[in-house]
């Protein structure tokens, strides 16, 4: 528990941020001792008190509201913290700025002379028929644009601040070096109606005399061929940048340099750049050293002015996407196509090379690709329109140089590398890019394969949170509601991803229609309106059951495990509205099945939203076997949507009602009743008397007990009955993407202990295991994307929605669960016949570190726990609840049965399918 010191401050979830978006910013802290009162103080920067919270005789440290005088915008203040365990004090101090006041921006939209981006319309039936653009991408895409301002400066500030977007992606220099050290900003946004603006401190690349603001500009997410589809200009077709240079002097003076007509502007050495494509930089271009004062850009165009509108612009708050890895090729083999390079591990990223020799005009090409055929050979895993991954160089002739492309992030663990004559692996390295979270969760067993699930987990979530949480890291990369309100518990064990959530669930409310209806993805495009418009079945879906809850779970799973009751505030409204829609839909629409029906039965199915097309348990694993996907993709949706979409409804009423009353509304009974007459209604329509439900599939069943649509008088015989559906697969998990999540506990709380461990350790698949016995180094989309032959299939190889199971390893082998809002109460409960012998867990808590590791031999096990102050838990054993102190407790008990055992040869197995 470390030294008894406060540390890790924080500001709205991080670490001296430089520009808070929030008048009243919450303050938290680790006591690495027993808090019994505090003090804030927070003082500006000439030492002025803008806030003395006074001795508060409390022991919370997390979030708490900052309660002083109206806070400057674009600011700097100081903040300390007196933690008193006592009579005895400890004192730490942090910093944080506030956000500039956007709405009196008056810096304009400067854009580069420049041919719009081609405008490329698909659609998902373009998409499965294989149909794509006839020209090559170097011949359709356009240079990235190059800006250059030049400025004179009397003195150095002692304070500078550049305040910067764009519509496209961007990056800057000052000084001839790099602003920052963040990539693909400003991150991806709904557009229309949220643009986030970075701010950097950049007052050490100022000096006196002449300076160069430099920014390239790209098409990135604005303008780029983005999604499922790989349609171009989905937000704009023209890249643009604004910003405010601020500094301030030591003599109190103020300036300010703001993009304008003094800006130049230049196609660059990128003759392309795309996200999903790749990118292409000419090394021979005359453009090179741009970025320094001494460059001579008199041959460049001024830009064109486009005005002050600054109505989407929104400061950024959260974790920018950074190079957070870098991991070294393990092989390189020459083969007639090329050089194969293998990473060791499917990352969401790019590849960085040390290139020797080339002559002047040789061209380097890189392609990417998740995994190889079963012969070992190159085998291109992500196909579809605009899907290449390749990047290209083309040499100027350096004896040595060191490349990595810019604008562009790839899914990969594999590189072919085209145009140069030796390769070796230390030549090669791959960047890892994703959105810059804490990772501070642990997972370990003495089982090998559990391990590496975990791991899988871990990087799948990795690789796709990455500026919004994606479904994919290749081909979509689309922020989908569904995959992440089924991984949002999993997600917050492994890292801290308040602030990250947050954020995304802005664009999700500003993607709301005005029906009320959230949509299946955000941030969503206006040519995603235009699609869906024009589609018909799954591809005209806007919102959907159990994608378009997220509003209600991932707020909600937010305020379970960081106390946070300001994003359920926010959120409020938003969901109210869904709730509003789902309401009126179901009074309005009647399934044609019903239009004879009884008036009784009329008047219940009036109260379930049931109608309309939804996804249902997408991808459920017996629709999808012996038939083409194309043909048995709707089975799922045809078969389930009828049962999801009420069930998802009643839930979400639940949560709230719950809600509604954390956060004191006069509504939360009524929620709480039009959930009980959801419910109600359900059950009458659609669970037999002998508790079996009209389709029979083990999702159907997971879902109904995991959501609480079962009468308690019929929750047992639902048990059994999943029990046999899961039996009748041979102990193998036949749930899609909604109902995987709810499946091993439906089986745990219906008393089927062991058949929901013999289901997460199952080796056939579908399974988990499986895909670890296979190599897996991520999560699959399919359960089979390798078949037990070896034949590899063209599926993602990353997505993260199925390692929702992580949430399992915590919660029931490892055993550590939060009981109360914000882990301010946590029960240590571990299945000590998990099937393994040993398991060692931790999780963060606002607290600190909460963990647990505990051990196995026959009949005694041996549990040691590790609670941080802050934290009221209890131990749950067989026999006895333990009450656990802060700190390191250990505990030895018997065990009355000895429990399944891993052996040795099994463990052998496990160690040879890793990668």
């Amino acid at each position: 528990m470390g030294d008894g010191r406060c540390h890790d401050l924080r500001v709205e979830h991080l670490i001296r941020p430089l520009a808070i978006p929030t008048a009243t910013p919450r303050f938290s802290w680790i006591a690495g001792h027993a808090q019994t009162s505090f003090r804030i103080v927070v003082t500006d920067a000439a030492g002025r008190t803008a806030w003395d919270s006074g001795r508060v005789d409390s022991g919370e440290t997390s979030l708490v509201a900052y309660g002083g005088e109206q806070l400057d915008a674009g600011a700097d203040y100081e903040w300390r913290v007196m933690s008193w365990s006592g009579d005895e004090m400890r004192e730490a101090r942090s910093s944080f700025g506030t956000a500039p006041d956007l709405g009196a921006w008056d810096a304009p939209w400067i854009g580069p002379v420049q041919q719009p981006t081609e405008i490329e319309r698909w659609s998902l039936f373009d998409w499965i028929r294989g149909a794509g653009p006839a020209a090559p991408a170097k011949e359709r895409l356009r240079p990235v644009q190059l800006l250059r301002q030049r400025f004179d400066l009397i003195s150095a500030p002692v304070r500078a601040r550049l305040r910067m977007t764009a519509r496209g992606v961007y990056s800057a220099w000052l000084g001839g070096e790099r602003v920052g050290d963040e990539v693909l900003a400003p991150g991806f946004d709904s557009y229309q109606h949220r643009i986030s603006v970075q701010t950097y401190d950049v007052t050490d690349q100022l000096a006196a005399g002449e300076n160069v603001l430099a920014v390239a500009l790209a098409d990135g997410w604005w303008a780029g061929r983005i999604g499922l589809t790989g349609s171009s200009a989905q937000f704009g077709d023209r890249t643009c940048a604004t910003w405010r240079l601020e500094m301030s002097y030591a003599d109190g003076r103020t300036e300010v340099i703001r993009s304008g007509d003094d800006v130049r502007s230049s196609p660059g050495p990128w003759t392309h750049a795309d996200l999903f494509i790749g990118e292409r930089l000419d090394a021979r271009s005359p453009s090179f050293g741009w970025q320094t004062p001494a460059f001579d850009d008199a041959g460049w165009t001024r830009v064109r002015h486009r005005g002050v509108d600054a109505a989407a612009l929104v400061p950024f708050c959260g974790e920018p996407v950074r190079r957070v890895l870098a991991l070294p090729a393990v092989d390189a083999l020459e083969t007639s196509e090329g050089w194969i390079v293998d990473f060791g591990q499917v990352i969401a990223g790019r590849v960085r090379l040390t290139l020797h020799g080339l002559p002047a005009g040789r061209e380097v090409i890189v392609e990417h690709t998740e995994t190889l055929d079963a012969d070992g050979a190159w085998f291109v895993n992500i196909a579809g329109i605009n899907k290449e991954q390749t990047d290209t160089y083309i040499s100027a002739g350096d004896a040595e140089i060191e490349w990595e492309p810019e604008f562009t992030f790839h899914g990969f663990r594999y590189a072919r590398i085209r145009g140069v004559d030796t390769l070796s692996a230390a030549d090669a390295v791959a960047v890892v890019l994703s959105s810059d979270l804490d990772y501070t969760g642990r997972f370990r067993t003495s089982d090998a394969r559990l391990n590496r699930l975990h791991e899988n987990v871990v990087w799948s979530q990795r690789a796709n949170f990455l500026s919004i949480p994606t479904d994919c890291p290749q081909r979509e990369r689309a922020g989908w509601t569904g995959d992440l309100q089924v991984f949002a518990p999993a997600a917050t064990n492994n890292a801290d991803v308040a602030a990250f959530l947050a954020r995304w669930l802005e664009s999700l409310r500003a993607d709301q229609l005005a029906d009320g209806r959230i949509t299946i993805t955000s941030p969503r495009s206006p040519f995603d309106a235009e699609a869906a418009a024009s589609a018909q079945g799954i591809g005209a879906i806007v919102a959907a059951a159990g994608w378009s809850d997220a509003i209600a779970i991932v707020p909600w799973t937010l305020y379970e495990r960081y106390g946070d009751v300001r994003v359920l505030e926010e959120n409020y409204d938003a969901l109210r509205a869904w709730i509003g829609y789902q309401t009126r839909t179901a009074a309005d629409e009647l399934r044609d099945e019903y239009a004879d029906a009884s008036a009784e039965r009329r008047s219940r199915q009036a109260l379930l939203y049931n109608t309309g097309e939804h996804f249902g348990d997408w991808l459920t694993p017996s629709t999808l076997e012996g038939r083409p996907l194309h043909e048995a993709i709707g089975i799922a949706p045809a078969l389930t949507s009828e049962l999801v979409a009420p069930m998802f409804q009643a839930h979400t009423l639940t949560l709230a009602a719950r809600i509604a009353e954390v956060l004191g509304r006069a509504d939360a009974g009524e929620l709480r009743a039009h959930a009980d007459r959801v419910r109600a209604a359900f059950a009458a329509e659609y669970i037999a008397p002998d508790g079996s439900l009209p389709v029979e599939l083990q999702g159907m069943y997971a879902l109904a007990l995991g959501l609480d649509l079962v009468p308690t008088s019929l929750r047992h015989a639902a048990g059994e009955r999943l029990a046999e559906l899961v039996r009748a697969r041979g102990n193998r998990l036949d749930t899609g993407f909604l109902s995987t999540p709810y499946l091993l506990d439906a089986l745990w709380d219906t008393g089927h202990r062991d058949l929901a461990r013999a289901v997460l350790l199952q080796r056939e698949a579908p399974s988990w295991l499986y895909e670890v016995d296979r190599g897996a180094t991520t999560v699959w989309e399919a359960w089979d994307a390798i078949a037990a032959d070896g034949t590899v299939r063209a599926v993602s190889f990353n997505h993260y929605a199925f390692g929702c199971v992580d949430d399992w390893l915590y919660r029931r082998v490892a055993g550590i669960r939060p009981a109360s809002p914000g882990w301010r109460s946590a029960v240590i409960e571990p299945d000590l016949d998990a099937g393994v012998r040993s398991v060692e867990a931790a999780v963060p808590t606002p607290y600190g570190e909460l963990a647990v590791a505990w051990e196995r031999e026959g009949g005694t096990a041996s549990i040691r726990v590790e609670v941080p102050h802050g934290v009221s838990a209890r131990l749950v054993l067989p026999e006895e609840v333990r009450d656990l102190p802060p700190g390191r407790s250990t505990h030895e008990l018997r065990v009355a049965r000895a429990g399944s055992r891993i052996d040795q040869t099994d463990a052998q197995h496990a160690k040879s399918a890793l990668p």
